[in-house]
């Protein structure tokens, strides 16, 4: 029973933990765009997102070590350089995601945005106060992850859609957006994100050859998790865009909420929101301090300590710079996308060392797989890079 509570909290760890705020912003803007077409975004992204996942969980889960363990015994001193651009990414979208998680506060019951903040960090810290924090962690994230999607689809139904064209278009797009695509693999196995399922795996011991058959399946399930979510809000920002309603930029998918269900959509969003925000913080608290653990003894004994003095310095940081770190989130986003395709070549190589993964055969097409997300990933990120400087 604990194995499975184990193996459902890893996937909807790395589901929430890719359902912040950005997701939902994400999401309605390229809905509000592409319309239907987004569909085909989504199964594609999928496809992808499945590829990546499913190389480095399983290299994880064989070699029983963390991502920054593994990248070192690849090429000596850059699981360090990782630990440290994960670390530093997860830090900064941690500002953005305690700024979300107040927001839902502030929609739902009007609080001042900076207390907001400082009951949400308190939510997020009490967590890990508990010695049993990995399974307490685990139970928070999986109802988190049911409310949300329970009232996305109330919304989605609400709305509406054309269910025909979008399902459609979803395999005959009228326009595809490869840059849509990349920002939405990006946005969920980038970073962070792809290790915090994996992770929380070694934490419970759920690792080796015998267990690959779990392995998989939680990592496909925390990609068809994120994936639901995705398909609801694409539903229910498209009913209302195709009704005529145009979708307000500066909080699109607040205000598909609220035009679908008046005053009481927007307190459902501050709810979905805050429910977002707050499992990513979660997710990325504990993410990244896993990747600077194992190297040193104190930070390992500490770990949950450190999880939570990650939480508050992050709030802190936030309430000091204000309540719009923006260019903070743009700069951790293309750290992300520049994370991904690293992270997964490191984990193709190991896939073949026998010093790192034993006996174990990593199946062929999947590392072929997994180099053309690399290149993909790769291309995508130094345009991304370009534009932006």
């Amino acid at each position: 029973m604990q194995n499975k509570t184990a193996l459902i909290g890893a996937a909807f760890l790395m589901a929430t933990s890719a359902i912040g705020p950005g997701f939902l912003t994400q999401t309605a803007s390229f809905t509000s765009t592409l319309l239907a077409s987004f569909g085909f975004v989504i199964l594609i992204s999928i496809i992808l997102d499945i590829g990546a996942q499913l190389n480095i969980w399983r290299v994880i889960g064989v070699a029983k070590k963390r991502g920054q363990d593994i990248a070192n015994m690849v090429f000596p001193g850059l699981g360090y350089l990782i630990a440290f651009l994960v670390a530093l990414g997860g830090f900064i979208f941690n500002m953005g995601n305690i700024a979300g998680s107040a927001l839902g506060l502030k929609l739902m019951f009007g609080l001042d945005l900076i207390n907001a903040a400082i009951i949400s960090c308190i939510i997020a810290i009490g967590i890990f106060i508990f010695k049993r924090a990995g399974e307490l962690m685990d139970k928070f994230i999986v109802f988190a992850g049911f409310v949300m999607i329970l009232i996305t689809a109330y919304v989605a139904f609400s709305s509406n859609p054309p269910y025909l064209l979008a399902l459609k278009e979803s395999f005959i797009p009228s326009k595809i957006d490869v840059v849509a695509i990349v920002t939405l693999v990006g946005g969920t196995v980038g970073g962070y994100i792809v290790f915090s399922g994996a992770h929380r795996l070694i934490d419970a011991n759920l690792v080796g050859v015998e267990n690959l058959k779990h392995i998989n399946k939680a990592a496909v399930s925390g990609i068809l998790v994120t994936a639901v979510m995705r398909v609801l809000l694409f539903l229910a920002v498209l009913g209302v865009a195709s009704s005529g309603f145009i979708i307000d930029n500066e909080n699109p998918a607040g205000s598909v909420f609220k035009e679908a269900l008046g005053d009481l959509g927007l307190k459902f969003f501050g709810v979905v929101l805050f429910l977002a925000a707050i499992s990513s913080v979660i997710g990325a608290a504990y993410t990244s301090v896993s990747f600077i653990r194992s190297f040193h003894s104190l930070l390992d004994k500490y770990n949950r300590f450190v999880v939570m003095f990650f939480i508050a310095f992050s709030t802190a940081v936030f309430c000091i710079l204000g309540q719009s770190p923006t260019q903070l989130l743009i700069l951790a986003g293309t750290i992300n996308g520049f994370i991904l395709p690293i992270t997964l070549l490191v984990m193709i190589i190991a896939a073949h060392k026998t010093s790192i993964v034993g006996d174990y055969k990593h199946p062929k097409l999947m590392s072929v797989f997994g180099l053309l997300i690399v290149a993909l990933m790769s291309v995508m990120a130094v345009l991304t890079m370009l534009k932006l400087f």
